[in-house]
């Protein structure tokens, strides 16, 4: 599948100013790493002990220039330095260990609030104006005015304090060493539920919205037309010659929420105390971590911007029609 140079020097331009912004960003922050870690140190805070940390990470007192030209050094040979807060771990270590908790936790939401967004949406299109149509729709608008904090802290609340039905926190019981056998995974599922279904109130409530617009046009065109006139059953044109042709907006706007759902996961994690990027991320401020914060956010701008690539990508083999332009 060929992309224009144009799309890749869009892409290009976005990744150089995101790695400037992630340079930039946390060092507008008070106070530093090593203030920070000296304070951690507490009572061992000994002279010969801050003289070695200041030698560890003094690289943060050198001019913001030389800081940045170490920092893209660092990214041109994938030494994305150590960590602060977790010393001696490297910042690959500490984002690897959290990356897989994140990635399991955002593909669950996503996958799960695709497939009830985009089936309630093509509902709510097929009895536009019934009953059903008048009930959905207000409520995914409703969903998506809610923010993921106060779905996080109700769903806790309600469901984990209250009823007690699900684990309060955690990715899986603390009292079990993974392992790949029925007892962990159920124990990962079974925390991950809470999270998931805070995540998927606001996807489910766009997915919904989108479907629904798109698919309500592309009921008027000639060839949904015909086969209803060839008499085949609702569910066969519904989904069959409307949903499939109506999805093409819903993967757009999959890419463009990708931003709005790490948000969310952040907030969601801190609040659930889930190990992933979300409750990295809020340590590794409290504590200055740059190293951490700068590679977090990294990653996450390179998600964001694979996302959309993959998205041209698929655009393309779905309606040959955007394949010069993609």
């Amino acid at each position: 599948m060929r992309v224009s140079s144009r799309r890749l020097g869009v892409y290009a331009v976005a990744l150089a100013f995101a790695i400037v912004m992630n340079f930039i960003l946390p060092r507008l922050m008070p106070g530093s790493p090593v203030d920070a870690m000296i304070a951690q140190l507490g009572p061992r805070a000994t002279p010969a002990a801050v003289e070695a940390i200041k030698a560890r990470f003094g690289a943060v007192d050198q001019p913001m220039l030389w800081q940045f030209v170490d920092y893209v050094k660092g990214l041109a040979t994938l030494d994305l330095g150590v960590s602060v807060k977790y010393y001696p771990q490297t910042v690959v270590q500490v984002l690897g260990r959290s990356t897989l908790w994140t990635v399991f936790l955002v593909t669950t939401a996503i996958i799960f609030s695709l497939c009830v967004g985009v089936v309630l949406g093509a509902i709510s299109a097929w009895r536009r104006g019934g009953r059903f149509d008048t009930i959905v729709s207000p409520l995914s608008v409703i969903m998506i005015s809610v923010p993921p904090v106060i779905v996080a802290l109700t769903t806790l609340f309600v469901f984990a304090v209250s009823l007690r039905w699900f684990p309060v926190g955690y990715a899986y019981d603390p009292n079990l060493d993974p392992a790949f056998d029925f007892t962990f995974i159920g124990s990962v599922f079974a925390h991950a539920i809470l999270p998931v279904l805070t995540l998927s109130p606001f996807l489910i409530g766009e997915f919904q919205t989108t479907m629904r617009s798109s698919m309500i046009s592309v009921l008027g065109e000639d060839y949904v037309t015909m086969a209803r006139a060839k008499g085949l059953s609702h569910l066969t044109v519904m989904f069959g010659y409307g949903a499939r042709n109506a999805m093409l907006p819903v993967l757009t706007n999959l890419a463009l929420m990708l931003g709005a759902v790490f948000g969310g996961s952040i907030v969601t994690e801190i609040v659930f105390n889930y190990p992933g990027l979300g409750l990295t991320l809020y340590t590794a401020s409290i504590a200055r971590d740059y190293p951490v914060i700068q590679g977090q956010l990294l990653l996450m701008t390179l998600a964001t911007l694979g996302a959309n690539f993959l998205v041209d990508i698929i655009y393309g083999l779905v309606d040959p029609r955007l394949r010069e332009a993609v």
